[in-house]
Order: structure tokens, then C-alpha cells, then sequence
């Protein structure tokens, strides 16, 4: 089956169990997934569920799909993703992004835990994620162009959306929440980076690590989606301290 029949089944059978189309696409990451518990009037979906949706087998990832209201608007929350590292193919692993973007969303929020390479920088940090380095070895948009969901060579001069970087640190200062910049560079894993890799991090401007985000990030960038990217410092990169 074509990957274009695979996403239109699926956003056929989603289109009857949701009440509205999102406008609005969140992926929860690793610990965050608590967040979709506070979407109002909310139909839950279990990956399991979804034709041909993959299904997380990661720690912390229920694997379920929330649909509903958060602040009044239409959103969609996948509480967990599947990652490159559990063996799903690039194709698999952005197609949750593929399927709600047909379904009606017009921006992606993308969230993970990362690996803090900057020093001065501690765990606990929120990060805006202002631009990426995929050291993942491959790329989600590796064979035919799918021509009716974006062009052959998407522009990633912007992938995250710099207008929401700002409304990210108005919210941020408003709420008192310090917020840093950065820069998110993402691995296959499942290995931690060695401090060998994570000094080639930094020498390559990257101030977070990560295993996640950025197959989906381009996904989303080539069907024109607006990007927002929040990183939660879990914890120092290897090598960053003793």
C-alpha cells in the first residue's frame, strides 16, 4: 500500500472518532505526556487503534492519541512517539505528523527531554529550540517525493518558527520560567553520546542532545507546517561533568 493510502486511511478513521479537526498538533516526549490530561471534552485514541499508526515502546510514552479543547483551542496530543532507535523506519516514525497535518493542523508543536551540553546552562532548563543538526545518518524525506504534500527540497532556513520562538519567551517571562536558546542536534541512539561526540556537539554549535524532533520536524516543514520546539533539560550530556 502507498504511504499516501496508509495516511488517508488512517485520517478517514480519525475523522470519525474526534469531534473536531485539530488546528493545533502536539507531540508529548519522554515525562511530559501528564500535560494531555488537561485538554477539555477530549476523545482518546490508542495508537494500537489507528490503521497503520506505529506504536511507542519507549519508557514514559502511553502511546495514545488526545483530541479536544487546551485553552480554547483545537488541539491534538500524542501522548508519546516512536523513535528511529526502536526500529521503525523514517516513513513510520513521521507518519503520526503526516496524518495530523491532512487531518487539518496547520502548526506542530514538538517537545522532548535532551541531554544539556552547555555548561552553564543546568538540568531543569526549557529550552525554545531555534534550529537543529540531524546527525541521525538518514533523512524522512529519502526516496520518491510525496509531490502532494511538499516539494522535493524543502527550505529549512526557518524550520522552527521564529514568531513562536518570541510568544515562547513572552510566556515564559510572563509565568517567570527562565527560558534559554538553543540548539537541538539529534542522534539514532539507542546509545548515549560518548563525551567524544558530545564535544563534537558543542564544536558544532549544538547546545542539546537528543534521539527525537527532528524526523518530525522535517516532516512537518515539508507539508508547510509552523514549528514550535520546547526541549526540557533532563540532564548533563556525557562528559560535561563527572
Amino acid at each position: 500500500m502507498l504511504l499516501t493510502d496508509k495516511i488517508n486511511e488512517a485520517v478517514s478513521f480519525l475523522s470519525q472518532k474526534i469531534p473536531r479537526a485539530p488546528d493545533v498538533a502536539v507531540i508529548l516526549g519522554s515525562g511530559l505526556g501528564a500535560l494531555a490530561r488537561r485538554v477539555e471534552g477530549a476523545a482518546v485514541v490508542d495508537y494500537a487503534d489507528i490503521p497503520h499508526w506505529p506504536r511507542s515502546t519507549a519508557p514514559g510514552h502511553a502511546g495514545r492519541l488526545v483530541v479536544g479543547s487546551f485553552a480554547g483551542l483545537p488541539v491534538a496530543m500524542m501522548q508519546g512517539r516512536v523513535h528511529y532507535y526502536e526500529g521503525y523506519s523514517m516513513e513510520e516514525v513521521t507518519f503520526p505528523t503526516r496524518v495530523l497535518a491532512k487531518l487539518g493542523a496547520h502548526s506542530l508543536v514538538v517537545t522532548n527531554a535532551a541531554g544539556g551540553i552547555d555548561t552553564k546552562v543546568p538540568p531543569g532548563t526549557i529550552y525554545a529550540i531555534t534550529d537543529h543538526i540531524n546527525f541521525m545518518g538518514t533523512n524522512p524525506l529519502i526516496g520518491p517525493n510525496l509531490d502532494e504534500m511538499g516539494p522535493r527540497f524543502p527550505d529549512m532556513t526557518h524550520a522552527y518558527d521564529r514568531d513562536y520562538v518570541e510568544k515562547l519567551a513572552a510566556a515564559a517571562q510572563k509565568q517567570g520560567i527562565p527560558l534559554a536558546r538553543g540548539v537541538y542536534m539529534a542522534f539514532s541512539g539507542p546509545s548515549f553520546e560518548t563525551p567524544a561526540e558530545i564535544r563534537m556537539a558543542r564544536a558544532m554549535g549544538a547546545d542539546l542532545a537528543g534521539m527525537s524532533t527532528v524526523p518530525e520536524v522535517i516532516a512537518a516543514n515539508h507539508m508547510g507546517l509552523r514549528v514550535c520546539g520546547v526541549s526540557c533539560v533532563a540532564n548533563y550530556a556525557a562528559g560535561i561533568t563527572d
